[in-house]
């Protein structure tokens, strides 16, 4: 289980974990998350979701292997 709280995508922006819920028709889970910040693009606080093998990945940026989203309260 994801903990709920706020994590830092490794380019930098803030997300809220919301929680964990499973597609409809694959039940393949995944993560609900909010991004705190505003885009002209999307608005405020926009929803997302995302599948949990993804959000739980580690991947290569600038060289170094981090978290895709780093859990920090």
């Amino acid at each position: 289980m994801v903990k709920q709280g706020i994590y830092q995508h490794y380019k930098g922006n803030y997300y809220a974990v919301l929680g964990e819920c499973r597609h409809s028709e694959t039940v393949e889970e995944m993560i609900v998350y909010m991004a705190l910040y505003e885009t002209e693009e999307f608005g405020k606080n926009t929803i997302w979701v995302r599948p949990k093998k993804m959000f739980e990945e580690t991947i290569t940026f600038d060289g170094k292997e981090v978290p895709r989203f780093k859990f920090i309260k």
